[in-house]
């Protein structure tokens, strides 16, 4: 049976990332994907110039739609935007209760300002990240999600940070430690059973790494719902998203952070 996957997040009109990027991962990877809407924005492979957010209220309308009527075997969540929005999804979780829930906090823009204010991070950490089964936030966003800093120079430092997350209420935690130096792309799984493994990839030498995060978080609702377990689905993303980065110069898009090439294993 083919798993149905269902976005929750903002749009990116130039392809990369978002809405735009989860579908494409889900389709990569033989899922059919849904999206319900949080935010329109205005951005290009150089930058986002504008947002425009989707009424709270409309985007729960969405969500309940989709779960009248079709099977959801999993949930993804990305940038939510207000407060209200958070408290909005986590609401709808509450009611439709997915078999899979992975949230990726969108929270730091790639300039390093923050994308939610302090009411919508507090909702988020309080009310949305207990509900998740795995948790995908980059260094910057953990140090956010737990207001306090680490040592970036210090991998070891990852293994507590994943600790504290897990001890917010989510299930499993993967721990993405691409803003760190060295020569390869170390990221920390960890989860309530006790399962701690570091998933060790190549660093890709690239700028074209636009919707990364969004494509790994999306790459790993669709194992789950194909049954992997939670770290072997893991893996796979973190694989998944290795390859789309290293044939990301394969794509002509744009004059800036162009996107991760989701199609890699499928054109020629």
């Amino acid at each position: 049976m083919i798993s149905n996957i269902l976005s929750i997040a903002g749009s990116d009109p130039s392809g990369g990332a978002g809405i735009q990027a989860d579908l494409k991962t889900f389709s990569a990877l033989g899922c059919y994907g849904m999206a319900v809407m949080t935010a329109l924005t205005a951005q290009n492979t150089k930058g986002v110039t504008g947002v425009q957010q989707v009424p709270h209220d409309f985007v729960g309308k969405q969500i309940d739609t989709i779960f009248e009527d079709v099977r959801v075997d999993a949930m993804k969540i990305g940038m939510a935007g207000t407060p209200q929005t958070i408290d909005t999804i986590a609401e709808a979780i509450q009611r439709h209760k997915p078999g899979y829930v992975v949230l990726d906090p969108v929270m730091v823009a790639t300039s390093g300002d923050k994308l939610l204010d302090d009411t919508a991070i507090q909702n988020l950490r309080t009310k949305l990240l207990p509900l998740a089964g795995v948790l995908t936030p980059n260094v910057p966003e953990a140090e956010i999600l737990l207001a306090k800093s680490f040592d970036r120079d210090f991998q070891a430092d990852m293994q507590d940070m994943a600790k504290a997350l897990l001890d917010l209420g989510c299930q499993a935690v993967m721990l993405k430690g691409g803003h760190l130096g060295g020569a390869t792309s170390n990221d920390v799984f960890m989860d309530q059973k006790g399962v701690i493994e570091i998933l060790e990839a190549p660093r890709v030498k690239t700028i074209h790494n636009h919707g990364t995060g969004c494509t790994l978080s999306s790459a790993l609702a669709c194992y789950l719902a194909k049954g992997l377990p939670p770290v072997e689905a893991a893996h796979a993303a973190k694989t998944f998203v290795t390859y789309a980065l290293q044939n990301s110069e394969r794509l002509s898009v744009g004059r800036g952070h162009g996107p991760v090439h989701h199609f890699h294993a499928l054109w020629a």
